[in-house]
């Protein structure tokens, strides 16, 4: 069979993504895998299984990383795919093991065909992308490509208290494989869109460009607990009302700079939480997302300068702190391009992307030539068990990134 022929078998894709989402399945339909947890040490047995079985030569990294290695006709800098499995507490089946299970399918239909490229191929599922348990998200990777030192990582505390390396020794994946095992030629990564542009414009395929920069901050308030009914509103350091005032500034910042400035409180925590009682302690935290770093420079700053005002008004303690910070992404013109012009090819509709999610092949640009194939997610539904691509979509992104991978690893 000729290459320009091969398709993926879409029944056996959903099959495999059906089997993984079983895995930490909940009552409502949401997936729940965790970095590092019971569930997903199940789910990486499961995917590293399935490597071996399509003949991958599997090794696992200090950090997780896990590597399913096809040899190349030549032995040099493969061509890389991959994603992750874990996912937030209330995940959908897609987000991120369709980069996975999609390049198991690629090397599976070429294992069929007997083709054979000249340079190796290389599927990679990384370590806690979400950053639900343990931060910073996209750990895996950025360890991977040197933006975080293994010692630093491996001294994370996670939500529950645990520490990511005794987590990791703990389910088995404290590998030995050589951190940077593969120094990839390029990285594509396929991934549900997770926003509703595709979706809205009835197009089949993105071609990402780049991406967000992120800043992730936690902020605590410490003001005075007192009596709800008894205490005079000019009297009152309510660290629940600042709570609040920040939610409120994080919208109306997000609205004055416009563009494509994003600004979201996704976490409160108070203390003591009780109707009748005023907030003595709150703890909140702030993503700021921008594609222009200036610009997320600035939102940052004038979120800085909210913080010192609003402590001073209200007579509390503010102090910030990051949890992380990445600068934007812009991804290799060539690697989006061939991605455009293979969608063209095989008949889907395409147009170019900015990704407002972090991924990982945000931390693999910083070594290697990188860009992303997105599939629409029906109303831009994700990280919700309500997360939806239709097979069509799913067979279609993945078809894209077979022959897209071919290209680069001829």
């Amino acid at each position: 069979m000729k290459a320009e022929s091969l398709r993926i078998n879409e029944a056996r894709l959903m099959a495999r993504l059906n089997e993984l989402a079983a895995i930490g399945s909940t009552a409502d339909g949401s997936c729940c895998r965790l970095a590092l947890t019971d569930e997903d040490k199940a789910g990486r047995d499961l995917v590293a299984g399935w490597m071996r079985e399509l003949g991958l030569e599997v090794r696992v990294d200090p950090i997780g990383n896990i590597f399913g290695r096809r040899a190349g006709t030549e032995d040099g800098e493969p061509v890389m795919t991959g994603s992750h499995i874990d996912t937030v507490r209330t995940g959908g089946r897609y987000d991120g093991c369709l980069g996975v299970l999609g390049g198991l399918e690629v090397v599976q239909v070429l294992n069929e065909a007997g083709i054979r490229t000249r340079r190796p191929l290389v599927v990679g599922v990384f370590t806690d992308e979400e950053g639900a348990r343990f931060h910073p998200d996209m750990c895996g990777s950025l360890v991977y490509a040197g933006g975080l030192s293994l010692e630093e990582a491996y001294a994370t505390i996670g939500i529950d208290g645990k520490v990511l390396k005794d987590e990791l020794e703990r389910i088995g994946y404290l590998g030995d494989a050589p951190m940077l095992l593969y120094r990839p030629h390029a990285f594509v990564e396929l991934h549900i869109e997770q926003g509703p542009v595709l979706d809205i414009e009835g197009i089949t395929i993105g071609a990402v460009e780049n991406l967000q920069g992120i800043s992730w901050q936690e902020v605590s308030i410490t003001g005075q607990s007192n009596h709800a009914g008894t205490t005079p509103m000019r009297l009152r350091h309510d660290a629940g009302y600042c709570a609040a005032a920040i939610g409120h500034f994080l919208r109306a910042l997000a609205k004055e700079m416009g563009g494509n400035q994003v600004a979201t409180m996704g976490k409160v925590d108070l203390h003591p939480n009780l109707i009748n009682v005023i907030a003595a302690r709150a703890k909140v935290t702030v993503d700021l997302r921008n594609t222009d770093e200036a610009l997320l420079a600035q939102a940052e700053a004038k979120f800085a300068a909210f913080l010192q005002q609003l402590a001073a008004d209200e007579g509390v303690t503010i102090e910030a702190k990051s949890l992380a910070r990445f600068e934007p992404v812009i991804f290799d013109k060539g690697v989006a391009a061939l991605i455009a012009r293979t969608a063209a090819r095989l008949g889907h509709s395409c147009r170019p992307m900015t990704s407002g999610a972090g991924h990982d092949a945000q931390m693999m640009a910083r070594i290697a030539s990188t860009a992303m194939i997105f599939v629409p997610s029906v109303k831009g539904i994700s990280h919700n068990p309500a997360e939806h691509t239709g097979p069509a979509h799913l067979a279609a992104g993945a078809d894209v990134l077979l022959h897209t991978l071919l290209e680069l690893a001829r």
